[in-house]
């Protein structure tokens, strides 16, 4: 049927249009599609319900009580959809395209409103998130750098002037160390973080490189997808290095405006690496206010674990080695590094 839609077509379709996630509030809290409005058929205690008497008294038992739950609501649904639709199309998904989605659609368009659905429902959006970066020779370059060298304000430049950038941390809403948290909002299942990383993919065109931030398999507690990962890994890698005092003015500028107590939750938490005695000297420094000198305690020991971690990662390293902390003629540097290397291979 023209109105059930395999996932590639239901994402170019939905695109700038109303889509709907009619599976329970906490299925839509793990994880749906970015944009997507939650209309949920059943709430999480009607479908443990229905699902319990599906598997102890079978299906037909199931439908009858499924169908006692939801009639009081149908007026509702559709009241809900036309306020969502505004004369526009809807596009719909369950779990796998089942019962939920296929009921509901029906529903929207007995009250006269055109209803698209996804074949295979959100099983079949995530696996299309693999499908994509298998079907495609994505040219990832990744950009390394030791703590402090303003790398995602590098990314944010290169996409401002029309490149094609993934912001990982953004993303994830974590800066990706023990200070990572600091003036962010709560960060996303690993799940939904998956979902914004497909959303950005499928804006790209995969014939054209993509930048990204050198990470860890995890960014706090969200983890990259193992099939993203893989091409970061053998992706091009770029390290960028900026000189020390310019740094310490970088991290002063990202997190300098926070309190003391912040500053110093965030340090108690890397004292089994730093160190008890080191620890106690960077805290004193906070409550003095010489957060520099803090920040050079803190760069002792991120410097270390950088170097090791990224030589285990990426073997082959290019180094971009910035003279100046101008984000503009930095990043028109480090342009010009990699078209040098891309003619080379």
């Amino acid at each position: 049927m023209e109105d059930i839609l395999l996932p590639a077509d239901f994402l170019e379709q939905s695109r700038g249009a109303v889509i709907i996630d009619v599976r329970t509030p906490s299925e839509f809290l793990s994880g749906h599609m970015p944009g997507a409005v939650n209309l949920s058929l059943f709430t999480d205690e009607e479908r443990a319900e229905v699902g319990t008497l599906y598997v102890k008294e079978g299906k037909e038992r199931a439908v009858e009580k499924g169908l006692e739950r939801v009639g009081p609501k149908l007026a509702s649904f559709v009241i809900k959809a036309r306020q969502l639709s505004d004369g526009k199309p809807l596009f719909l998904y369950c779990w796998r395209g089942g019962m939920r989605s296929t009921s509901m659609a029906w529903l929207f368009r007995t009250a006269g409103i055109r209803t698209f659905l996804l074949q295979g429902g959100y099983k079949a959006y995530r696996h299309a998130f693999q499908q994509l970066l298998e079907e495609y020779p994505w040219n990832l370059i990744v950009l390394g750098g030791p703590t402090g060298c303003g790398k995602t304000d590098i990314l944010n430049h290169l996409r401002e002037i029309g490149h094609q950038v993934i912001d990982l941390e953004g993303l994830a809403h974590n800066k990706g160390s023990a200070f990572g948290y600091l003036g962010e909002c709560e960060q996303p299942t690993t799940e939904q973080f998956g979902n914004e990383l497909h959303f950005c993919m499928r804006n790209f065109d995969p014939k054209k490189p993509v930048w990204c931030e050198g990470e860890s398999i995890s960014i706090g507690k969200v983890f990259i997808p193992n099939e993203f990962y893989s091409k970061m890994l053998s992706g091009l890698f770029i390290q960028y290095e900026l000189a020390r005092p310019f740094r310490v003015k970088q991290i002063l500028k990202d997190y300098g405006q926070f309190s003391a107590e912040e500053l110093v939750a965030s340090f108690n938490k890397l004292e089994n690496r730093l160190g008890g005695e080191a620890t106690k000297r960077a805290i004193q420094h906070i409550r003095l206010g010489e957060l520099e000198e803090a920040i050079e305690i803190a760069l002792r020991y991120y410097d270390k674990g950088y170097e090791k971690s990224t030589l285990k990662l990426w073997p082959v390293i290019n180094t971009y080695v910035a003279t100046t902390d101008n984000l503009k003629t930095s990043t028109i540097g480090l342009l010009e590094f990699y078209n040098t290397i891309n003619k080379e291979k």
